[in-house]
């Protein structure tokens, strides 16, 4: 993973201003000249993009669906062997259940319980065991003054071995189910990219791949919304301990689910949407807890995405397309792409994924789709 030091290698994440392109007042009739050239330049819409992003949550924009509105959904039951129902509910939905796996419940109630522990840790102790490392470590979202509103927005970003920097802090049941979910999460890639029709990029070298433990402290809701920090993945996984309803962002708008209890929730996120050149829907984010407003609620997921150098583009199965793509990237973002063998045209652009990563982690995105930029 990144260290720190991406903060300096990277300075156009930090946007502490925005350009806008506002011009001077003109004297009526205006002129051509006089007026600004919106379409010059990517760089005004990428900050008329922003500013939207960063308008208060309570303005209403003409045209824009309500966050608040959302459907019941039921969540398919499927096994990975059932190749036509894995299909249907990753082109149609973009989630499924697993009922039947590895994980024990008690492992993953294990893991909870440790989990929870950790966010109890006075907050000095959270920053030195777990310090931040970009995504890795520990992070809060609230004020200062928020602090002691039992942990609320903040959360443990941790690598597949669950790293602190605390050699005495027992971690081993968070490991062990850690390795467990990991296990089902590569299952899950490879047989969906085999149903599906892409190439899976950790088939020949596992390095292409990475995992994440992601754990939060949050409240509950009663109304979809977005919350926690948002980091693109591949496939997502969340044990289902108790009997929770959650709500989720998929590309049809909002959904409300209640997943059956030790079952694994499978969400596909973005990256696997590129991948498969725009075959399969996603989940934009977590799922989030659904219920009385301020009860607490602890969210574990494991997120199968890839490491901060990484280059994403879809995966077509022709070899010839995908052939020093690394390097291409760099120069031809917008050239035209060439259809494969069996004449399916590239939906997506290919790009960088720590610039991706970072952009959705710290801005938000919530007004329209994060991937809309790299459609062809």
């Amino acid at each position: 993973m990144a260290s720190s030091s991406a903060h300096e290698q990277h300075p156009h994440h930090h946007h502490h201003h925005l350009r806008t392109p506002y011009g001077a007042t003109a004297a009526p009739p205006p002129t051509p000249l006089s007026q600004p050239n919106l379409s010059s330049t990517s760089g005004h819409a990428d900050a008329l993009s922003l500013l939207l992003h960063r308008l208060p949550p309570t303005l209403s924009l003409p045209g824009r669906r309500s966050p608040l509105s959302n459907k019941t959904a039921a969540v398919p039951s499927v096994s990975l062997s059932e190749h036509a129902e894995v299909l249907s509910a990753c082109k149609h939905l973009g989630f499924f259940q697993l009922s039947r796996h590895s994980v024990e419940s008690e492992l993953a109630n294990s893991a909870e319980s440790l989990a929870r522990s950790l966010f109890d840790l006075p907050r000095d102790r959270k920053q030195v065991y777990f310090p931040k490392n970009w995504p890795l470590g520990f992070d809060s979202e609230a004020d200062d003054d928020d602090h002691a509103a039992g942990g609320a927005g903040e959360s443990f970003c941790l690598d597949s071995a669950c790293s602190s920097e605390e050699s005495e802090l027992d971690l081993s049941s968070l490991r062990a189910f850690t390795r467990e979910m990991e296990k089902i999460g590569k299952e899950v890639t490879e047989a969906l990219a085999s149903i599906v029709g892409f190439d899976n990029p950790a088939r020949e070298d596992p390095t292409r791949v990475s995992s994440l433990l992601w754990i939060s402290d949050g409240s509950s809701v009663s109304t979809p919304v977005l919350t926690g920090r948002m980091y693109p993945f591949a496939i997502g996984l969340q044990y289902q301990i108790r009997c929770q309803k959650y709500h989720m962002l998929t590309d049809s708008g909002w959904v409300s689910i209640s997943p059956e209890v030790d079952s694994i929730l499978v969400t596909v996120g973005d990256i696997a949407q590129v991948w498969s050149n725009g075959k399969v829907q996603k989940v934009r984010g977590r799922a989030v807890p659904a219920g009385e407003d301020g009860s607490r609620c602890i969210s574990i997921a494991l997120l199968i995405t890839l490491p901060l150098d990484s280059i994403v583009s879809p995966m077509l199965p022709n070899p010839a397309n995908n052939e020093d793509e690394d390097e291409d990237i760099k120069n031809s973002n917008n050239q035209e792409h060439e259809e494969d063998s069996k004449g399916e045209r590239r939906m997506f652009n290919p790009f960088p994924f720590e610039d991706y990563a970072w952009r959705i982690y710290h801005e938000r995105l919530l007004l329209k789709d994060p991937l809309l930029r790299y459609r062809v």
